[in-house]
């Protein structure tokens, strides 16, 4: 048994439910009052009638009210013969902000390959310094190089010289 007993307690009252038949009933009472207000506007023609059966139908609730919302803007649907494709489109701020972006970093990498940027001019004074050191370390093999060579040299003339004796 449910909580609150057979009736299940105040969940679940009684619900009252509209027959398809009533709906049907109000929705052409409603058109009707409808037609009846658009003669007395437009004085009394017929043609009103045909033209309330043919209205746009409306999704959800939004035939129910009328709504004037100014800043509410009906979709128009355009053609392809309608689209002007040769006038200027305009961008979203966040595509603006990458195309700036794209061009900044195109500029910064001609400084830079130019030798005009900071990075850059720091980047080539780093590298003369290396440069430097490298000369200096290769003077140094060679100098290391010849002096083992002349002292292997000058032992097998040593040696050389005690072979004739």
């Amino acid at each position: 048994i449910p909580k609150g007993g057979r009736k299940g307690g105040h969940k679940g009252q009684a619900r009252q439910y509209t027959s398809p038949e009533e709906i049907e009933a109000q929705l052409h009472a409603e058109k009707q009052k409808a037609r009846e207000e658009e003669d007395q506007k437009e004085g009394g023609d017929g043609a009103a009638d045909e033209e309330g059966d043919y209205q746009q139908k409306c999704k959800g609730v939004e035939g129910l009210r009328d709504i004037e919302n100014p800043n509410r803007v009906a979709q128009t649907t355009k053609k392809v013969t309608q689209l002007d494709l040769d006038g200027p489109t305009e961008l979203s701020r966040r595509e603006r902000e990458e195309i700036e972006k794209q061009k900044a970093k195109e500029r910064y990498m001609k400084m830079h390959l130019a030798g005009k940027s900071e990075q850059a001019k720091d980047d080539l004074a780093q590298l003369a310094i290396i440069r430097k050191q490298w000369e200096e370390a290769a003077r140094k093999k060679e100098e290391e190089r010849k002096a083992k060579d002349y002292t292997t040299l000058s032992g097998k003339r040593m040696q050389s010289l005690f072979l004739y004796k």
